[in-house]
């Protein structure tokens, strides 16, 4: 469960993890599949096999289910372990690129991605709820690796933070969401060169060539 899910518990009698699995997972299945607006509380209710009272009881709005739904799903990526925080940045982000590889190069991730783009004329409540909750967070995870790189050498202490974040995130769903993949077999390990340039020309030293200052300092410090 996220903390999200964890805050919603009250009294009575405890919530059971699977279902909220149940939902969760059945709520992204249908949005892939169907869109936001033919995805329906009562549909995800029949997916995860739950009562609908069951889902309600949870989550106020489909809006708030998709947006927790939607981060569930990014939860899949593997994260950073603790050991490796402790390696100098070049060698922490060479150990990412490859997982960011594999997210931008599967299908259901993209397919995702690209309903999420698509639901801002339609669905704003599921944009404001899915940036307040969980955009908004990650974005000051970022700034505060960002200001680490700065603070190594391995990025200008003058980068604009907040406009280098925009535009790598703007290149990150252009890639996900935009630009079709006509691979038969996705090639993560072309997503993980293409992350790797990114960074790269947003001025990153990060190791075979690139912009930015080197650094003598060889760790990195989780924030």
């Amino acid at each position: 469960m996220t903390d999200s899910t964890t805050r919603r518990v009250g009294p009575g009698r405890p919530r059971d993890p699977r279902a909220d699995t149940a939902i969760l997972t059945a709520a992204v299945e249908l949005l892939i599949e169907r869109g936001i607006a033919q995805t329906s509380m009562e549909g995800i209710a029949r997916r995860a096999g739950v009562a609908k009272a069951t889902v309600y009881k949870r989550w106020s709005s489909k809006e708030e289910l998709l947006a927790e739904a939607i981060e569930a799903a990014r939860e899949d990526i593997p994260a950073i372990n603790e050991q490796e925080w402790n390696l100098p940045l070049p060698d922490l982000v060479e150990a990412m690129l490859p997982r960011w590889g594999e997210a931008l190069a599967n299908p259901r991730y993209r397919a995702l991605t690209a309903r999420l783009v698509g639901a801002g004329p339609d669905h704003p409540e599921l944009l404001s709820a899915y940036w307040h909750h969980h955009v908004a967070p990650r974005r000051e995870r970022a700034k505060a690796v960002l200001r680490h790189a700065q603070d190594v050498g391995a990025l200008s202490p003058d980068a604009d933070l907040d406009l280098l974040i925009d535009m790598l995130m703007g290149a990150m769903i252009h890639r996900l969401a935009l630009e079709p993949d006509e691979s038969s077999e996705p090639d993560s390990t072309a997503h993980a060169d293409y992350v790797r340039r990114l960074l790269r020309q947003a001025g990153l030293s990060i190791g075979g060539g690139g912009g930015g200052r080197k650094s003598g300092r060889s760790s990195t410090q989780r924030s």
